[in-house]
């Protein structure tokens, strides 16, 4: 499963109100099958309210019966768990020059998936006109009929207000600024759509697929930009405008009077991301460098100043990383984007610095190590953020309270 469910809430009084069935539902969700009895004891509740919440549930189709329990004398119990087919989420990951889809069920295996090389500045209406026919796509090829499509859950290369959804300022999306992306899309596909920046799904899906039990999680992004997607106390921390992570611009001991994008000087971005490689050696070597993919070759085949200026960037890296640590105090910070693929060169600079730098104690048991996920963390990423929409406390009261008026 992709996330744990929370801890069992404590018994309450008989004279508070009963709960709706989501608190029963957050129980099951792991997927861990649980009898009546059991969910009675973990609530509080009596057995006769829970019946009656597992029943609002197998209604909905989101619980279904698993089996049976072993007896201790009579009718043996009834267990009930998770039915993660009962609906699908399209995860759509869009970069800068490729973009790609899945479906997925309640539990996030993967039915179906595209991928179509499509530069984002190319615009929303050819970008979501992708997407859409996409989603079409998938749904046909798991055999599943539209109304079975719960959410979609979008990450863009730029910054996302969140409570929108709307791209704000992205550098690198050419007519995408303050677009309603949702709107868009819920145009063809009347499900909510939720719309969030590349990184931050990208912590997502690290974490649930690789880290679940991890609460204090940072996954930073080195590539043509350096971003982080904060997890902390278990949740996304967006920050009050969606731009939590923006480690790119923080400026670096090493900056001096470096001219960057965003119009400051001495930005991290401006030194460690991968222009600004490709620039460096190229000027060391007269060479003709132009992506971050020539930059890794060059590391990979052993090339001394290639290896010495990805080594450097970790650097400054970890100056950056080394305040976060004990700011925010994270036990795993995972290293991703294109130019992670440089190996052992990039994490060995950024770990000399954090562990240098940062509090013995909030290094003691921090594991600083490479995305496992890849290039499709961010893919799933946006799957597990429709999930958890569909999925969430307030869903499942809407859903129950759109039963109980039907």
């Amino acid at each position: 499963m992709l996330q744990s469910p929370p801890s069992a809430p404590s018994p309450r009084s008989s004279d508070s109100p009963a709960p709706g069935a989501s608190e029963v539902f957050q129980l099951l969700r792991d997927g861990r099958p649980r009898t009546r009895a059991e969910l009675a004891q973990l609530t509080g509740l009596a057995r006769s309210t829970v019946a009656s919440r597992v029943d609002t549930l197998m209604t909905l189709g989101l619980v279904a019966p698993y089996g049976g329990a072993a007896s201790t004398g009579g009718r043996p119990p009834s267990l009930f768990a998770l039915n993660p087919g009962a609906r699908v989420v399209v995860g759509a990951d869009v970069g800068a020059t490729h973009a790609r889809a899945i479906l997925a069920d309640l539990s996030g295996r993967e039915l179906a998936e595209e991928r179509q090389a499509l530069a984002i500045g190319e615009g929303p209406e050819a970008v979501l006109g992708w997407l859409v026919r996409t989603v079409a796509a998938l749904l046909e090829r798991a055999d599943r009929p539209a109304a079975d499509l719960a959410a979609i859950g979008i990450g863009l290369p730029g910054p996302v207000e969140h409570e929108t959804g709307r791209p704000i300022n992205p550098p690198i999306m050419p007519g995408w600024d303050r677009v309603d992306v949702p709107a868009l899309v819920q145009a063809h596909y009347e499900v909510p759509v939720l719309v969030d920046n590349d990184v931050n799904i990208m912590a997502l899906g690290e974490r649930s697929l690789f880290w679940p039990a991890t609460t204090e999680l940072m996954f930073v992004k080195v590539a043509t930009g350096i971003g982080a997607g904060i997890i902390s106390g278990g949740a996304l921390q967006r920050g009050a405008q969606g731009t939590a992570g923006d480690l790119g611009h923080v400026r670096v001991p090493r900056g001096d009077e470096l001219l960057c994008r965003c119009g400051n000087t001495g930005c991290l971005e401006a030194l460690a991301g991968a222009p600004a490689l490709v620039r460096t050696l190229n000027e060391q070597t007269a060479g003709t460098l132009s992506t971050s993919q020539d930059v890794i070759d060059l590391v990979r085949s052993g090339d001394p100043l290639a290896v010495q200026a990805i080594r450097q960037a970790g650097r400054d890296i970890g100056d950056v990383l080394a305040t976060c640590v004990n700011l925010i105090n994270p036990s795993v910070i995972v290293i991703g984007g294109s130019l992670a693929q440089a190996g052992e060169h990039l994490l060995a600079g950024i770990r000399e610095v954090v562990y240098r730098r940062s509090l013995p104690l909030a290094t003691e048991h921090l594991s600083v190590a490479p995305s496992v996920a890849g290039e499709r963390a961010g893919v799933m990423g946006a799957a597990v953020l429709a999930i958890d929409h569909v999925l969430s406390p307030e869903s499942i009261e809407a859903a129950c309270a759109a039963l109980g008026a039907s």
